[in-house]
């Protein structure tokens, strides 16, 4: 385990992603972002979740610069739609590697299966899997999805249906899911895969806006979390700085 960092009420792994790389051979990795670390305040099942994962990376340029801000500078952002691509091709020549992927709409988890596997010149992905929306709360559903991912010889899922849904049901069901031995919850990534959603440009992810650029793309469904939802943020790191933030869970 790496060393970590105390950022309001978690932990998140001062780490490299090269050095992820290397030591990632069992348990979860989830990535935090400004959005995760408001639910955080309030979701005391998120927040369980985030205490027992095995890795919790930063996933924000906006988190990062807040970590510099309290005198406790991250060595890297790790993102998950960055984290999985450079998995899939670190392993490219290990053949004990497997991949399944559970996410996005219908037909865009096939779509990544099949480009994936075109650049890695393999079968490293071994199944995907579209669930229904509201499919975590369908009992029968995840239960077929339970036997599907069983079928295949994966010993790798990738969660990309949104937080905390994704690591949630990741933490409801994992012991049922004997095989798979690496956890990814990692938001959009399958979609960005599959060439389905455009990340923002290398300058706005540079720059800490990518969350603009989103906005800007969907304004409709974002403008609630990026203007209302995450503002507080900085009220809570400006908070932690004078030493007046307390965790809510520890009454």
């Amino acid at each position: 385990m790496a060393d970590r960092i105390s950022i309001l009420n978690i932990k998140v792994d001062n780490i490299t992603k090269n050095d992820l790389l290397k030591k990632f051979d069992k348990g979860v990795l989830i990535t935090p972002n400004v959005d995760h670390l408001m639910k955080l305040q309030h979701d005391r099942e998120f927040y369980e979740i985030y205490k027992k994962a095995e890795y919790v990376t930063v996933d924000s340029q906006i988190v990062r610069l807040a970590l510099k801000f309290l005198g406790t500078p991250v060595k890297e952002v790790i993102t998950g739609s960055d984290f999985f691509p450079s998995f899939y091709n670190y392993h490219k020549e290990n053949d004990k590697i497997k991949i399944f992927l559970l996410g996005a709409a219908p037909g865009v988890a096939d779509k990544a299966l099949k480009i994936i596997n075109e650049k890695v010149g393999r079968e490293i992905i071994v199944g995907a899997c579209s669930p229904s929306f509201g499919f975590e709360k369908n009992e029968t559903e995840c239960e077929n999805i339970i036997k599907i991912i069983g079928n295949t010889p994966a010993n790798v899922l990738v969660v990309g249906v949104g937080a905390p849904k994704q690591e949630k049901w990741i933490y409801k069901y994992k012991d049922r899911l004997s095989n798979i031995k690496i956890f990814l919850a990692i938001g959009a990534t399958i979609d960005f895969e599959a060439g389905n959603i455009k990340r923002a440009p290398k300058i706005f992810q540079k720059l800490a806006i990518e969350w603009l650029y989103r906005l800007i793309k969907e304004p409709r469904r974002l403008w609630r979390r990026y203007i209302v939802e995450d503002l507080p943020f900085f009220y809570f790191i400006l908070k932690q700085k004078l030493g007046k933030y307390k965790n809510p869970y520890n009454k």
